[in-house]
């Protein structure tokens, strides 16, 4: 209790404008390099899709064929993600960081040379082992770095990387696949290869200029640093007390589980849309460009809501019914979208799913980053994006047994609707789970 009335008071004794610069500086310092390391990882995630539309031709890929290997990323990911912050614990973020953005390049660059369905599997499979820990181990980074009343809107800015991959991504891919044939390239061997330059420079960038800790950033002054550390001791007094949880432990954590489950669901509707949308497009009877120009148009409407959304909920203090929110909207999109034939009317409401689908991360990852201590948090979220990475396996390999099986995509749609209403109530239920919880805590202490 002292030490939270200590950390208060010096919190409302150090003028104000050393936390509004403190903030933005950091905000300058790591958010264009971190965005940009994610973006570029993203790009060379999900470019499958538009190297679908003639490499699936070329190497004798059905369509279960491509949903499988695409999500075989996903199950590396999978197994990879948990060890790879358990080694980011030890090495420290700036390495580590580095260290998956190069050889995330290098594979995504060599998947030009796949000749088969075989080969097909192991680069998505490589490249899936080597990107895990990016995401969970930028959002323990930013816990240290960024107060709680800060972050939603500050993850959010962060992964808006995700619909900026397909807002820039798409044109970018079609634009490159009209190139097939340069130098005797296929124009989905040069778009792997391209596309996979920016991740190796990011590397090294990271090893430049990444600061692992506040007490080394010589680029924040004394009174911004006084700040900081005033606001990390007031909100976390108790665990300089807490034991670290065991890794195994935590694997089974409810909470994890729980969340784990929530954004499974989510991630299903996310990336059974991304890596399946540029072909429902081509099926409308666009050209590669014009297939990228309009499959951006969804997650430019995402873009916008993961930075609307996370900013409401850091200024009202609610996080469940901005999680829970767009998670609904995202079912009813994606249930509306089967309900027409219009090309029009199907990309509106695939618009809508994607105001859902990505207007709730900055928020359901504000609200994750809560629920564990200091101690456990690292290993805590890779867990969760661990369970959860397994929506990428899951979903697109479903959509596209559905798509064989029906001919169509309307069957896909539809699971990936009961998918996102799965998580809206999942994470209420959690939240009546924690309020009930706090309630008979506060009847045991009168």
């Amino acid at each position: 209790m002292t030490q939270v009335l200590e950390s208060s008071l010096r919190i409302h004794l150090l003028p104000k404008e050393a936390g509004s610069s403190a903030i933005a500086t950091i905000a300058f310092r790591f958010m264009p390099l971190l965005t940009g390391c994610f973006l570029a990882a993203y790009i060379d995630r999900v470019n499958v899709s538009f190297a679908a539309l003639t490499a699936n031709r070329d190497l004798g890929l059905s369509s279960s064929e491509f949903g499988w290997g695409a999500g075989l990323f996903f199950l590396g990911y999978f197994l990879a993600e948990t060890p790879s912050n358990v080694m980011l614990t030890k090495v420290g973020p700036r390495r580590w960081f580095a260290r998956i953005m190069i050889t995330m390049g290098l594979v995504a660059a060599a998947t030009s040379m796949v000749v088969g369905p075989r080969s097909f599997y192991v680069a998505r499979f490589l490249l899936g082992t080597c990107e895990a820990g990016l995401l969970p181990g930028v959002i323990w980074f930013f816990r240290q770095w960024i107060p709680k009343q800060y972050r939603a809107q500050y993850m959010a800015v962060f992964l808006l990387a995700i619909p900026l991959a397909s807002v820039i991504g798409a044109p970018l891919s079609g634009a490159i696949m009209q190139l097939d044939g340069l130098y005797g390239f296929k124009g989905w061997q040069l778009m792997y290869v391209i596309e996979a330059l920016p991740c190796l420079v990011l590397g090294v960038l990271l090893l430049i200029f990444l600061t692992e800790k506040r007490a080394d950033a010589t680029w924040l002054d004394g009174a911004q640093k006084s700040w900081l550390d005033a606001q990390f001791a007031a909100e976390r007094p108790a665990e300089i007390r807490h034991e670290k949880a065991a890794t195994w432990r935590l694997m089974l954590d409810g909470r994890v589980l729980t969340y784990g489950l929530a954004f499974f669901g989510v991630l299903c509707g996310s990336y059974g849309l991304t890596l399946w949308l540029p072909q429902m497009v081509h099926a409308f009877g666009a050209s590669s460009l014009g297939t990228g120009l309009i499959t951006a148009i969804p997650f430019v409407f995402g873009c916008v809501a993961t930075v609307v959304l996370a900013r409401s909920s850091d200024r009202s203090g609610e996080r469940t019914w901005h999680v829970a929110g767009p998670a609904l909207c995202s079912a009813v999109g994606l249930a509306l979208a089967t309900l027409t034939a219009s090309p029009v009317v199907i990309m509106a409401a695939i618009s809508m799913a994607a105001v859902g689908i990505f207007g709730l991360r900055g928020t359901f990852f504000a609200l994750l980053s809560e629920e564990f201590s200091d101690a456990d948090s690292a290993i805590g979220i890779a867990a969760v994006g661990a369970y959860s990475s397994l929506a990428g396996l899951i979903g697109p390999w479903v959509v596209g047994l559905l798509k064989e099986a029906t001919g169509g995509f309307d069957a896909g749609m539809l699971f990936l609707s009961l998918m996102s209403l799965m998580s809206a109530a999942i994470v209420l239920m959690r939240s009546r789970h924690v309020r009930r919880a706090r309630r008979s805590v506060a009847s045991l202490t009168l």
